[in-house]
């Protein structure tokens, strides 16, 4: 039986996830919720700390908190109920919550990408002109940055999930995935889903394409800048302030293009699903190692609170 769209509520989702491994089903819980700890931790860890120390109140830590908490919220829409998945007999989804989850995760996703693209230029400012970074990138342009960040998200993924909130499904149907992702849910519609695939397409292609552009471009005036430099200590230097933000980029961007260039087969399921974990689950894990790592004040700060912590009465 077919339901319109004034009847949706009595539409029903089964999330397969992992179900096809079952000997797997409770070291895969284990994992995920081992890495989602770390995500947890990690990432409000770096919001605490852009916030209690004064030497990180610059564009690009109000750029990382922002990033963290983007990772944070992504990774929590996603994981709990794969946990849950794991370890459940019924892994139905309510049409709704298939909705609401797909909405707010193309809300963060989209926000990190153009995120990753400010920081990208606030790179390019603070090595190509250092003496004007203060003035260039100010409190205004990096709020203005974050927000249309934000803005962008919802509007896409508004759009997006409106368009679907007009299809027809039947009463239950099987996603072979771990949540709710758009073209997935495109698949087991009944109604024509043209407009649908187009604005996917669209939306999809133009944020990549876009904030990739963004970040080349900004990355390349780095490059050509650092060479122009005579100095070896001050290349070095250049260089370790971007290292970590371009490592963050060749891992989220270097996941995404490899599951655009998947073969849409049977045989890609298990591929697609792999890449998938890896950009929902583990991507918002590393973020934070990643610059905290990297970065003698982040780890300072860490110290000291490890001390203030431990600190005998």
């Amino acid at each position: 039986m077919l339901l319109s769209y004034t009847n949706q509520s009595g539409v029903m989702f089964i999330l397969l996830g992992f179900s096809e491994y079952p000997k797997l089903q409770v070291p895969l819980f284990l994992i995920f919720m081992g890495i989602y700890i770390v995500t947890v931790v990690g990432n409000t860890g770096m919001i605490v700390i852009v916030k209690l120390n004064p030497k990180l109140h610059t564009p690009m830590y109000f750029f990382l908190s922002h990033l963290s908490f983007v990772d944070f919220c992504y990774s929590s829409i996603i994981v709990p109920k794969m946990l849950v998945n794991l370890i459940a007999r019924d892994r139905t989804i309510s049409f709704s919550g298939c909705i609401a989850q797909y909405f707010f995760f193309g809300i963060f996703v989209i926000t990190e990408a153009f995120l990753l693209a400010a920081m990208a230029y606030d790179r390019f400012v603070a090595i190509c002109s250092p003496l004007l970074y203060t003035v260039a990138m100010s409190q205004k342009l990096c709020a203005m940055l974050v927000v249309g960040s934000y803005s962008w998200g919802v509007a896409c993924s508004l759009t997006l999930t409106c368009s679907t909130l007009q299809l027809s499904f039947y009463d239950f149907n099987i996603i072979d995935h771990f949540f709710c992702e758009l073209s997935s849910l495109l698949s087991l519609s009944c109604s024509d889903t043209y407009i649908n695939q187009l604005l996917l397409l669209i939306f999809s292609t133009f944020n990549a394409v876009g904030t990739l552009f963004i970040i080349l471009f900004s990355y390349s005036f780095i490059v050509v800048t650092i060479i122009k430099m005579h100095s070896a200590s001050g290349r070095r230097k250049a260089f370790a302030t971007c290292a970590s933000h371009l490592m963050a980029i060749a891992i989220f961007y270097g996941t995404i293009l490899f599951l655009y260039c998947v073969p849409n087969s049977r045989n890609s399921r298990h591929t697609i699903r792999v890449g998938s974990v890896f950009y929902t689950v583990v991507i918002p894990m590393l973020n934070p190692l990643i610059y905290s790592l990297r970065n003698k004040d982040v780890k300072n700060m860490v110290h000291k609170l490890m001390d203030i912590k431990f600190l005998p009465y």
